[in-house]
C-alpha cells in the first residue's frame, strides 16, 4: 500500500490521579499520534514517550519532531507491504525507537483496514482475550495504596504490580505481603538501583514476587545477568530491551527470565513480534507492557498481547482507570475472561481518536502528503 499522507500530533493528556515512578512524576500523558492515510483508509499508531526523557533517552517533543523532519518524509509517497519493510527503510536513522512506532503501528493499522482482517490476526495471534494485571505507583499514603490493593484483590485481578523506588521500597513491600500473603505481585524499578544494591534485592527473595522488573539502569544487560545469578527472584528486563538485536542479546547473556514488551519502546508492532517470537524460540515469557496510552494505542497493546508467549498477565488499563474522558472515540473497557478474571477482548474495530478532544489536547501538529 502507498503511504499518501500522514499527520502527526503531539498531546498532553491530563491525568486523574498523578502518575510517581523511580525517574519521577507526570501528571499529564504526552505522546504522538500518527494518521496514516492510503487512498480512502486511514490508520492510527500512537507512541507514549512521556514528556520528559526520563524513562528513555526519547521524549514526545523529539519524537514529534523526529518523525515529522526525517522519518515521516523518508516513507510518504512510499509502497509499504510488510512492517519489514517500513522497518527497512526506517533503519537509515539510528535508535529513536519511540519515533519509528509512531509510523509502525499506523502502518499495521491502516493494514488491518486494508486487508480487513482484525489487528491481532494480522500479527499472528490465535486467542481473542487475555487476562490484565493491576498497577500501582508511588501513592501519598501508605494506607492508600494498601486499600487500593485490596480492591484489586477483591475484583480478582491475576497478579498485581507496585512501583518501587528508595523511599517507597521495603516497608512499602512488607505493609503490602503483610495484608495480602497469598497473592501474586511483582515490583517494577524502573532502572532506579544499581549492582551496588544486591543486599537490597538479596533480602526481596523473602516475599516470593514474581519478579523484578528492571531494577538496574535502563541500558543494561550485563549488571543484570550479574544480579540474576546473586538472587532467587526472577530478573524481568523492561527499559533495557529497545529492539529485537537487545532482546537477542540479553536472551544470550541470561540477563533475565522474563521480557516486557511495549509497542512503543521496541520501534512498533513488527518489532514487537519479533521479540516475542525470539523469546518463545529460547524459552523466555513474556508480557506486553504499556506506556499509559490512549484506547488508540492500548487496543495495539492488546491486540499484541493475545500472541501466544505473552503468558504473563499484561499492563493493559481501562480508559477510567487514569482519564475523565479518553482521546479516543471509543474508551478501553476490561471484561471478564473464561478464567474469570478482568482481561480485555481482542478489537474487531480499532478505536480511533475523537477529533474533538484531539484537537483540545494538541500541543502541535504537523501535515505531511506525497
Amino acid at each position: 500500500m502507498k503511504i499518501e499522507r500522514i499527520e502527526l500530533y503531539h498531546v498532553a493528556m491530563p491525568l486523574i490521579y498523578p502518575w510517581r515512578t523511580a525517574y519521577g512524576e507526570d501528571s499529564a500523558i504526552h505522546s504522538v499520534l500518527c494518521r496514516m492515510i492510503s487512498g480512502s483508509v486511514e490508520g492510527w499508531g500512537e507512541s507514549t514517550p512521556l514528556a520528559a526523557p526520563c524513562y528513555s533517552p526519547e521524549w514526545a517533543g523529539g519524537v514529534f519532531h523526529t518523525v515529522s523532519e526525517w522519518l515521516a518524509p523518508a516513507v510518504i509517497g512510499q509502497e509499504f507491504e510488510s512492517g519489514d519493510a517500513l522497518q527497512e527503510t526506517l533503519s537509515l536513522y539510528k535508535g529513536n525507537s519511540f519515533a519509528k512506532a509512531a509510523l509502525d503501528n499506523a502502518w499495521w493499522s491502516l493494514h488491518s483496514r486494508i486487508s480487513g482482517v482484525p489487528l491481532h490476526t494480522a500479527l499472528g495471534a490465535t486467542r481473542d482475550e487475555v487476562p490484565v494485571g493491576a498497577d500501582f505507583g508511588v501513592m501519598d499514603h501508605l494506607d492508600d495504596l494498601v486499600e487500593a490493593v485490596g480492591t484489586a484483590v477483591a475484583e480478582k485481578f491475576p497478579r498485581i504490580k507496585l512501583k518501587f523506588r528508595p523511599g517507597w521500597d521495603v516497608p512499602m513491600l512488607q505493609a503490602v505481603r503483610t495484608s495480602f500473603p497469598d497473592d501474586i505481585f511483582h515490583i517494577d524499578c524502573n532502572s532506579g538501583y544499581r549492582l551496588s544494591d544486591v543486599a537490597l534485592f538479596q533480602a526481596i527473595d523473602e516475599f516470593q514476587l514474581a519478579m523484578i522488573e528492571q531494577p538496574l539502569q535502563h541500558d543494561d544487560l550485563t549488571d543484570h545477568r550479574e544480579l540474576q545469578k546473586q538472587i532467587r527472584t526472577p530478573v524481568c528486563l523492561d527499559e533495557s530491551i529497545t529492539n529485537p538485536l537487545r532482546a537477542r542479546q540479553a536472551v544470550d547473556l541470561k540477563s533475565g527470565q522474563y521480557i516486557n514488551v511495549k509497542p512503543g519502546r521496541v520501534g512498533g508492532l513488527t518489532n514487537a513480534v519479533k521479540i516475542h517470537d525470539l523469546c518463545q524460540q529460547a524459552g523466555i515469557p513474556c508480557w506486553v507492557g504499556g506506556m499509559l496510552e490512549s484506547a488508540t494505542g492500548a487496543s495495539h497493546c492488546a491486540a499484541l498481547a493475545m500472541l501466544d508467549n505473552f503468558t504473563y498477565p499484561a499492563d493493559i488499563f481501562p480508559s477510567e482507570k487514569y482519564y475523565h474522558e479518553d482521546l479516543a472515540q471509543v474508551p478501553l473497557s476490561l471484561s471478564v475472561t473464561k478464567e474469570g478474571v478482568p482481561g480485555v477482548k481482542a478489537f474487531q474495530e480499532l478505536p480511533d481518536p475523537d477529533f474533538k478532544r484531539l484537537q483540545s489536547l494538541t500541543i502541535q501538529k504537523k501535515m505531511i502528503s506525497s
